[in-house]
């Protein structure tokens, strides 16, 4: 199959494009490289079957013409990061609707197999755990921008389904929870890669709130795998699926984690929400997704834990900043 990655040059798109590569298929990427990177893609560049195009999700004309040939569209193209979505309130909603509308319209003049990636961030402040895809949501108020990206991702999630009831788009919705991994970039307040980083230059370990809160982190190995899955079961058509990890840990005991696996002497320090993103922030308790339907109708079942990701965030983040140090040495 030949199939569009809107941006693929992310960090979920580049190890999607990876695994489909091997996978057999041919990958056309989409990318305007706001929040992605040419590094995460440089090794796809010279495979057979690959393309990259440096472009915007909001140049109908272009995604038109990328999708034609296609089989198959897989839209990760959105705003990221919770500084990115606090500071660019605007840029993400015009992202996040518009731009998905585009894809979904230029996909329904081909009837193109879509898959849009939405967020665990549409669940809210729902206390109905763990997190079921036919359960009410709970979102706050309009005045907490955080909110206005959950309501962006669930107008995703309208838009798509209402193509597939009218238009007969053949789409499925996968709500992802906390993905991280290798090529995770910590720019825009992604807290493993945050952590990590901070741990291994003896900085201190930036925990915000009391870290009680819970999370269930997810390899993006395993992600990939669910997304790339999605095209041999026609059954989740027309659905919407979680897409994450059942394995809850707080973010306290993840930094204490990440202090210990790296062996770094760096300190924990709290940071109350309204001092790190202003007054007024709110967050989730707890996020845990019910994987049963995913399970059931694709057979997802995450592989790798915590212990595992942790390992190759360490990795990758220590062989980044040696890298980093020897062309700072060849430059003296």
């Amino acid at each position: 199959m030949r199939i569009l990655i809107t941006g693929g040059a992310g960090f979920i798109g580049s190890h999607l494009a990876e695994l489909l590569l091997r996978g057999g298929h041919e990958v056309v990427v989409l990318d305007d490289l706001s929040s992605g990177s040419l590094g995460n893609i440089a090794l796809l560049s010279a495979a057979p079957g690959f393309a990259f195009h440096r472009g915007s999700i909001f140049n109908a004309e272009l995604v038109s013409a990328l999708m034609a040939g296609c089989d198959a569209v897989y839209h990760l193209a959105a705003a990221v990061g919770v500084k990115r979505i606090l500071q660019q309130p605007v840029q993400t909603l015009e992202t996040n609707v518009a731009g998905t509308e585009i894809v979904l319209r230029q996909a329904a003049v081909r009837g193109l197999r879509t898959v849009v990636a939405s967020s665990s961030e549409v669940y809210g402040k729902s206390a109905e755990l763990p997190f079921r895809e036919d359960a009410d949501l709970l979102l706050g108020p309009a005045q907490i921008v955080r909110w206005g990206y959950a309501c962006s991702k669930l107008m995703d999630e309208f838009m798509a389904l209402a193509y597939h009831l009218q238009m007969k788009l053949p789409v499925t919705v996968m709500r992802l929870f906390n993905t991280v991994g290798a090529r995770q970039s910590s720019r825009y307040g992604m807290v493993l890669p945050t952590m990590v980083r901070q741990a291994l230059r003896g900085q201190d370990v930036t925990v915000y709130g009391d870290g009680s809160q819970t999370r269930c982190f997810t390899h993006v190995a395993d992600v990939a795998e669910g997304l790339a899955a999605l095209l041999d079961h026609p059954a989740t058509i027309g659905g919407i699926y979680n897409l994450g990890s059942t394995e809850e840990t707080s973010i306290l005991a993840l930094a204490e984690r990440v202090v210990r696996a790296t062996g770094s002497g760096s300190r924990i320090v709290c940071v109350p929400y309204q001092t790190a993103y202003g007054p007024g922030y709110e967050d989730m308790q707890r996020r845990v997704p019910d994987i049963t339907r995913a399970q059931r109708d694709m057979g997802f079942t995450p592989r790798r834990g915590l212990e595992t990701i942790l390992s190759e965030v360490i990795a990758y983040e220590r062989s980044r900043a040696l890298a980093t140090e020897a062309i700072r040495a060849a430059g003296d």
